[in-house]
């Protein structure tokens, strides 16, 4: 009869606890929280890990030509979407236990690590290239794989090559049906132009405006009907759209997985935001304002990554163009008992 699993064995703990080599002790010259310094990052890469496998199946599955509303497919989106949020708040608090390493604990072996740096995670880059953050679209883009081997910098550029989760967000959006079907606006009429629904959105949202919110209507009316798409928008007009219609209507039973995606995209870029933040003040703390030990700008370089590496805001942006539910246009019944999981 085959042995059991043994825990240590299925684990490979061997390997695991076996991989903390302090560079201090090579140099004979102990430094106690090395070991801490090590056992954090090493930790941060077993969860990247999991991110990437989690983001990967969520990838596959939005690949789909297709995604039937009674299907669990949005559901399985949601959950394991939900699990990669939970893990980056994990990831965000393990800050904490960062900073009890004082500066000077720091200093005892920052010098032996150079040229490291975690500015040289493969899987972090790697997660960010799936996400949807682009070469072009990062700050200080020219230093972005510089410090990179050259079969890692391959790995990331290769990534590039694929459509990530904000495009294939952006397909699935245009695919959404609310507007395709003229059963859906019987006694209402398709009138060349603007569709009906969005004309009476369009005066109703302009009547919501103060004086000083004006020119949102320009803007309004330039991302969601403007046949534009900018190299910096990742998601086109149509995608807005249906996005703003998830966001609005989302107490009807169809759309609630929908909005629940859109809101937990959302909260990816909060919680990758929050650990730049808490990383940025961190490292202003361990070093000052001394370059970092992957030759960069230290604090400065972080500083300017926290600012402009949002992957999803413009789903955030939409809440510029809500109006009170009150106010929002009536959908007809053939729409609302779509909607509503009605036959």
């Amino acid at each position: 009869m085959k042995d059991g699993v043994y825990y240590s064995d299925y684990l490979q703990l061997d390997k695991i606890l076996g991989a903390q080599e302090l560079e201090s002790d090579k140099a004979g010259d102990h430094a106690h929280d090395e070991m801490l310094f090590i056992v954090i990052h090493q930790a941060y890469e077993l969860w990247f890990k999991q991110i990437l496998f989690e983001v990967s199946s969520v990838m596959n599955i939005m690949s789909q030509p297709n995604i039937s509303d009674n299907s669990p497919d949005l559901f399985t989106v949601n959950h394991r979407l939900s699990r990669v949020v939970t893990i980056l708040r994990v990831l965000v608090d393990q800050i904490n236990i960062m900073e009890t390493m004082t500066p000077l604990d720091f200093l005892d072996f920052r010098n032996r690590l150079r040229p490291a740096s975690g500015f040289q995670s493969i899987q972090f880059k790697l997660l960010e290239a799936h996400l949807g953050l682009r070469m072009d679209n990062r700050h200080g883009k020219a230093y972005y794989t510089s410090q990179l081997k050259p079969e890692d910098k391959k790995i990331i550029e290769d990534a590039e090559l694929t459509k990530p989760l904000i495009v294939l967000i952006n397909e699935w959006l245009e695919r959404m049906p609310f507007f395709d079907k003229a059963e859906y606006w019987k006694g209402i009429g398709i009138e060349a132009g603007k569709h009906p629904f969005w004309k009476n959105y369009s005066a109703a949202y302009d009547a919501s405006l103060v004086d000083g919110e004006k020119n949102n209507l320009i803007r309004f009316e330039e991302l969601m009907f403007s046949d534009e798409k900018k190299e910096e928008w990742n998601l086109s007009s149509k995608a807005r759209r249906a996005a703003l219609f998830i966001m609005m209507y989302r107490d009807y039973p169809l759309l609630q997985a929908p909005f629940q995606l859109t809101n937990l995209l959302l909260e990816i870029d909060n919680c990758l935001s929050a650990w730049r933040f808490r990383h940025v003040n961190m490292v202003h703390r361990m070093i000052g304002n001394r370059t970092g030990t992957g030759g960069s700008t230290g604090k400065d370089y972080l500083q300017g990554a926290l600012l402009k590496h949002y992957i999803f805001q413009e789903f955030a942006e939409l809440t510029s163009f809500m109006i009170e539910r009150n106010k929002l246009p009536q959908l007809s019944h053939e729409l609302k008992a779509r909607l509503g999981f009605e036959s």
